[in-house]
This record gives C-alpha cells, sequence and structure tokens, in this order.
C-alpha cells in the first residue's frame, strides 16, 4: 500500500447546506460533484461531502451522529494574522468558533472553528511550516 490519502469524506446532515457553507468560505467544487456528493480539490486530496446516512449506509456502520468522530482537519496559513481572517470568514458563512487564536505550547499560533455539521478545523500557523506556492505542506 502507498502512503498516500485520496479522499477525505465528511457526514454532513444537509450536503447543500454544507456545500454553501465551504463555497462561502471562497472554495469551488469539482464539476464532478453531483447534488448528493460534492468534492473540493484542496491540494491533489480532495474533501467529499456526503450525507451521514448514506456514509454510514455503505460502511455498513450505525448512525454516524454528528461532529468530529474522531476527525480534525487542519488549515495552515502563511501568516500569523490569517488565522484571525480565516476564524472570522468560517463564522460569517455560518461555522462557529470554537477556540479563538492563541499561542499554543508547540511554538505556533491555532484557533479552532466547527462547520455546521460540528466539524472540527484547526487554523495554525507555525514557524516549523512552511507552505509551497501551491499552498503543499513542508516541514522544517
Amino acid at each position: 500500500m502507498e502512503q498516500r490519502i485520496n479522499l477525505i469524506t465528511l457526514g454532513v446532515a444537509d450536503v447543500v447546506r454544507a456545500r454553501r457553507f465551504y463555497e462561502a468560505l471562497g472554495w469551488r467544487a469539482a464539476t464532478a460533484s453531483t447534488e448528493g456528493l460534492v468534492y473540493f480539490d484542496v491540494g491533489g486530496v480532495f474533501l467529499a461531502l456526503f450525507s451521514r446516512e448514506a456514509l454510514a449506509r455503505s460502511a455498513e456502520l450505525p448512525d454516524l451522529g454528528p461532529g468530529a468522530g474522531g476527525v480534525a482537519l487542519t488549515y495552515h496559513v502563511r501568516r500569523q494574522e490569517e488565522i484571525y481572517q480565516t476564524l472570522g470568514k468560517a463564522k460569517a458563512a455560518g461555522g462557529s468558533v470554537l477556540k479563538a487564536a492563541a499561542k499554543v505550547p508547540w511554538g505556533g499560533y491555532a484557533g479552532w472553528f466547527a462547520d455546521p455539521d460540528g466539524h472540527p478545523w484547526e487554523v495554525a500557523w507555525s514557524p516549523n511550516v512552511q507552505l509551497d506556492p501551491h499552498g503543499h505542506l513542508r516541514l522544517a
């Protein structure tokens, strides 16, 4: 098995509402998206939005319920100030700020928001992390 991830799927309560939230953040859905399954190319990996019920059926699991489900997503920014802008944009789009931006023990700054379905996102800046011109993570 190759070491890579191609797709991260979030089980959401309402695919249309979730799509509107991510598009309000400035993201563009891929043309392969449908009414019930939305894809966002996030730099060589895709984030997919799929109904929680359909996702549970597909995996033959009981109802997944709202929220994190043990998964958190991280969005690194190029400059520390961008954390505040990103948290504000998420709140304006219908998400909620879980934790205001603050200095963190690992030497950077981070804040947290949740999308309308409760999926937690960390917005982080670290002096030890660089982003290349395409937004790909480069660890020092």
